[in-house]
């Protein structure tokens, strides 16, 4: 009997790693995305944040900014500049797989009623390699009481 319930545990075992590895790896996944979001757009080191998270190759589907890193730091770069207050703040993370979806509250200054912001990353290799956006502006009215964060 005690060999059998040995065989059971690891048969269960086997039947639970997968799914606590996926699970693990999309946390992991999480992790990263979110130490290179808030390098980029809380502290405003775009270079440091793609030295330490982005991937070889980053392909951007952001219609006004071009593929690879360097695009992407020398669009945020001057931004910055220009905008020394601006701050993003992720109100939801939300992952699945290599996909990666933050909810974001972007603003440029204090006085800025700012943008509701779906960014979506995908992670491969521990690495951010892959990026879509979502980005409507906060209305000063609506039509309902809800916000939208």
């Amino acid at each position: 009997m005690k060999a059998l319930a040995t065989g059971a545990i690891i048969a269960l075992s086997l039947i639970v790693s997968p799914a606590a590895a996926t699970h693990d790896a999309t946390q992991k996944n999480k992790q990263i995305v979110v130490a290179f979001y808030n390098l980029i757009f809380r502290d405003h080191k775009p270079e440091e944040a793609f030295a330490r998270y982005g991937g070889d190759t980053y392909i951007q589907h952001n219609p006004r900014v071009p593929d690879g890193k360097e695009a992407v730091i020398h669009y945020f770069g001057p931004f910055f500049r220009d905008n020394p207050e601006a701050k993003s703040e992720i109100k939801r993370v939300v992952a699945e797989g290599d996909l990666v979806f933050l909810h974001v509250h972007a603003r440029r200054n204090a006085s800025d009623r700012g943008r509701a912001i779906i960014d979506i990353f995908r992670v491969a290799k521990g690495k951010v390699v892959e990026h879509w956006d979502v980005i409507q502006d906060v209305p000063e009215t609506a039509a309902n009481a809800n916000g939208m964060f």
